[in-house]
């Protein structure tokens, strides 16, 4: 791939921020199942600005940011900004549970593992939780983040996606 990754430390966390785009962005040539178990193409999300989160059950990070997330939805979503959460998990039901739980308003799709192969493909080489990409309308990665993202980077990937 030709992409240029530069890693760097933000508040203990580390952090990819991706130069230039992911040739082919995978992230819209994949599909996943919703909640109800019916398949949803990323594809969908073209054109839009897009969070993508991806987590799991037994993340504690993940657990933690998922309040921003739902947060960040809420105050953008009329804007156009769309928040996607990808959770690393094979059931619908736990999960349908955990969304509940956590007041995930947001879109959630289950990954399976075919959601660990797209994080890695995003720039996740180590395929650690949470994970989150920031990809602007013309399909462009503009932020890729290993670790809990802060509620300030979180808020800041919003506002630069909506500009």
């Amino acid at each position: 791939m030709k992409y240029r990754l530069a890693l760097f430390a933000l508040l203990g966390w580390a952090a990819l921020a991706l130069a230039e785009p992911v040739p082919g962005n995978p992230l819209f040539a994949t599909s996943f199942n919703d909640l109800a178990g019916q398949p949803q193409a990323l594809r969908q999300w073209q054109g839009k600005p897009l969070i993508v989160n991806f987590w799991a059950r037994w993340c504690g990070p993940c657990r933690a940011e998922i309040p921003d997330f739902a947060k960040v939805d809420r105050l953008y979503k009329g804007k156009g900004l769309v928040v996607l959460g990808i959770g690393i998990e094979d059931q619908a039901d736990p999960v349908r549970e955990f969304a509940k739980a956590y007041e995930m308003d947001y879109r959630v799709l289950i990954g399976k593992t075919q959601g660990l192969e797209l994080m890695q493909a995003l720039g996740n080489k180590v395929m650690g939780l949470p994970f989150t990409v920031a990809v602007d309308r013309s399909g462009k990665v503009i932020l890729a983040r290993a670790g809990r993202i802060s509620p300030a980077e979180l808020s800041a990937a919003a506002e630069a996606l909506l500009k």
